[in-house]
């Protein structure tokens, strides 16, 4: 499977992984609703050792031992391989193509390039530009009588566009 054919899961779970080797049940921790991942994306367990099985047979990760579990089976130790850090690399500097896919999509890469101690500022600047098509199309057809569909449409992308600004300003200022 290649690394453009990932689900948003997968991304996340690679995500993790870049940072250092794991295990599920560790990696799982961060994607409850309360965890640093979880509040942009929740996912339940078995999703996330699913994803590690898929990464895995992918070649974008790999076990590399295991250990005991704290009070269960043992630990499968795994951590990504350089085809799956290219890949992650690649997909955290790519623009959502979607204003429907920010909340979680472009939330998910903020977070974790933030995680690994990197600037959004490359990605909020992709992003805008992938955005700027979107506004215009949707300045255009704000001419006519009001269709709710074309107004959340425009109202969901200005606000998008305005906290790009909050947070292209707030990172420009560290």
């Amino acid at each position: 499977m290649p690394p453009n054919q990932l689900s948003v899961t997968e991304y996340a779970v690679l995500g993790i992984l870049n940072e250092s080797p794991t295990h599920g049940f560790a990696i799982a921790r961060l994607f409850t609703p309360n965890g640093e991942v979880g509040r942009v994306i929740t996912v339940r367990r078995p999703l996330i050792y699913r994803a590690l099985d898929r990464l895995t047979l992918a070649c974008l990760a790999e076990p590399i031992h295991t250990e005991p579990g704290a009070a269960g089976p043992q630990r499968v130790i795994h951590r990504i391989t350089p085809t799956g850090r290219r890949g992650l690399n690649r997909w955290l500097r790519q623009p959502v193509q979607h204003v429907r896919d920010m909340r979680i999509e472009l939330s998910l890469k903020l977070t974790l390039v933030q995680r690994a101690g990197r600037s959004p500022l490359p990605l909020i600047a992709a992003q805008r530009a992938a955005l700027h098509p979107t506004l215009a199309a949707l300045e255009t057809a704000a001419g006519g009588a009001p269709d709710h569909v074309e107004l959340w449409r425009r109202h969901n992308a200005l606000a998008v566009a305005a906290f790009l600004d909050d947070l292209e300003q707030g990172w420009q200022g560290r």
